[in-house]
């Protein structure tokens, strides 16, 4: 397979977050048979990460995410992009990082290895166990849709879940009831209120209500309502949870989902960068080396209905991770 057909071919395996098994199957028979030399580690169920490298103890690791957003929908190509779910997050990049590590050997340079976890999308659980894999690399570089500019930084990210309690009644009797959605709405009107705060390098801490739930019936008093609130945060998320809470004057219970702190990156002279507002998972890939932050497609086509990457960023980023590997390898 060329490189393009290696992107429509992961794009063609559904691997929703919690459903990775397929995938990783399909990675470990296709890497070892190009002659890497593959460990897997196990999550849970069928749920893998994949540690591989074409000779021992790699310096630079290539890494990206098995794990898709919901919604899946095949590989369809024209002259310029190729579509579907994963596309650009993150299936061609991790075409792209294969590739570039099996050139890399195959021009005798064996010191990268490639890197691939599961739940980016969630909580990072792949990453956070790869850790204990106790690498010996200096360096990880990790893709995620950047135009092929590496990140000089990026944002952390805060998921809360808010919980309202109430009490139950007719609707006919309000004032026999005590309404959690009302009480709910309450906290996030005033939530939605608060300045956040900014860094002057990442820019300004950024909240998204993402999902509301609450109630029965429309003739039943709610006795319950949630809501999913996530910060992109580019200060403290200590600072930031603080604020929350204290407008949330104990009317809900606010549990801490998922919690990781903004990043300075790093980088290299020689190719374009820029600020990226979101998160990642180099937060918990601490062990694998300095981090750098590059990958091919655009954030703003990531998890939607017709995600998609083009095919000459693909080709780029093959050139890209070479260029950086050796680059990296000088350093150390």
């Amino acid at each position: 397979m060329n490189l393009f057909e290696l992107t429509k071919t992961l794009v063609n395996i559904p691997s929703v977050t919690g459903s990775e098994g397929e995938i990783a199957d399909f990675l470990i028979d296709y890497l070892r048979a190009r002659a890497f030399k593959v460990r897997t580690q196990k999550i849970e169920g069928e749920r893998r990460n994949i540690f591989a490298a074409p000779g021992e103890e790699p310096q630079i690791i290539l890494c990206t995410h098995l794990d898709t957003v919901l919604g899946h929908f095949g590989a369809v190509e024209d002259a310029a992009y190729i579509y579907g779910r994963g596309a650009c997050d993150a299936k061609g990049i991790m075409a792209s990082m294969i590739f570039a590590a099996g050139e890399l050997a195959d021009e005798g340079l064996r010191n990268s290895g490639l890197l691939f976890v599961v739940g980016e999308e969630t909580d990072s659980l792949g990453a956070k166990k790869a850790d204990e894999l106790k690498p010996r690399s200096a360096f990880i570089i990790v893709g995620e849709p950047t135009e092929n500019k590496l990140g000089s930084g990026h944002k952390g990210l805060l998921n809360l879940k808010l919980s309202a309690k109430g009490r139950r009644a007719h609707s006919a009797f309000p004032h026999l009831g005590e309404s959690a959605t009302e009480k709910l709405l309450d906290v996030l009107h005033d939530i939605r209120r608060l300045d956040l705060g900014e860094d002057s390098v990442l820019g300004p801490n950024t909240l998204n209500i993402g999902k509301i739930e609450g109630g029965v019936a429309a003739n039943v008093i709610p006795g319950s309502a949630e809501a999913v609130v996530s910060v992109r945060a580019a200060t403290p998320t200590d600072i930031i949870l603080k604020k929350i809470l204290t407008a949330a004057r104990q009317q809900v219970e606010i549990e801490v989902m998922t919690r990781s702190e903004a990043q300075i990156l790093f980088t290299v002279p020689g190719f374009k960068k820029a600020v990226m507002p979101f998160a990642t998972d180099i937060p918990y890939l601490k062990s694998f080396g300095k981090a750098l932050l590059v990958g091919p497609g655009s954030i703003l086509d990531a998890h939607t209905d017709d995600e998609k990457v083009e095919k000459k960023q693909l080709e780029e980023a093959v050139q890209i991770y070479k260029k950086l590997v050796r680059k990296l390898l000088k350093e150390n």
